[in-house]
């Protein structure tokens, strides 16, 4: 039987997308390597036979050669080159080591990160930094870009990357061109809007950090993000749950 002619539900791309490739089987993967059949035999069946090849389990895939594969009625070169390189690929993976992720775990090393990056930027460039629960960079990405003295940021931009990528907390950096990073009020706004938002998606906004000409302001060291914030709603004296206008913003 061809792919074609089975259900989409059972071919190996379909299963693939909609399941995720390590649902699929052994032979499906090796299916895909090899993209087509013949007329006699289908991918799946020339996966089968490629297999049948390794006795070992897996572990022979990466010995064959293409003597060994071209064996097979339908393998040719093409086909044969593909599976090997699959195999070698697979071997340099099982060889690699994770690179080491950029530390972010204090304002000073966020801001080394970045300030020769945007120090000499005409424009403010606001930026999202992601990070685990160790405080490692996962990945950051540019928000927005905007004029001399602002840059439009939408939480459903700035915590888009970060929900993508099961972030445990967040950094966000903004620069400003001026050289002077003293925090504008609106400046203000946008981390109390930001930080709100934050609790309601379960990410923690650890700081929001200005850079000027080689220097930095951290709302976190000004005490406008607690470091506490997100380990408990402290209350005042009313009773009432503390917002971050109490803590000084207005």
């Amino acid at each position: 039987m061809s792919i074609q002619s089975m259900p989409p539900a059972e071919r190996p791309l379909e299963r693939g997308l909609s399941l995720g490739v390590q649902a699929l089987s052994n032979i499906e993967l090796l299916a895909l390597i090899i993209r087509t059949g013949t007329r006699e035999q289908s991918a799946l069946t020339l996966a089968e036979e490629i297999i049948t090849l390794c006795p070992g389990g897996l572990y022979d895939l990466g010995t064959l050669q293409n003597e060994d594969l071209k064996k097979i009625r339908g393998m040719g070169d093409a086909k044969a080159m593909a599976v090997r390189a699959a195999a070698e690929l697979g071997k340099r993976i099982a060889a690699s080591r994770q690179p080491e992720r950029a530390a972010a775990g204090s304002p000073q090393e966020t801001a080394d990160l970045f300030m020769e990056r945007l120090r000499f930027e005409k424009k403010e460039h606001f930026i999202c930094v992601c990070v685990n629960q160790k405080c490692e960079m996962l990945g950051w990405e540019e928000v927005s870009v905007g004029e001399l003295s602002s840059a439009p940021v939408h939480p459903r931009e700035a915590f888009l990357k970060a929900v993508r990528m099961s972030a445990a907390g967040v950094i966000f950096l903004h620069n400003h061109p001026t050289g002077d990073p003293e925090p504008s009020h609106a400046d203000f706004q946008v981390t109390e809007r930001l930080v709100q938002c934050g609790r309601l998606l379960g990410i923690r906004v650890l700081d929001h950090i200005i850079l000027g000409d080689g220097v930095f302001q951290s709302m976190t060291d000004l005490g406008v993000i607690p470091q506490d914030f997100y380990e408990g709603e402290r209350t005042g004296e009313d009773g009432e749950a503390d917002s971050i206008n109490k803590r000084g913003l207005q």
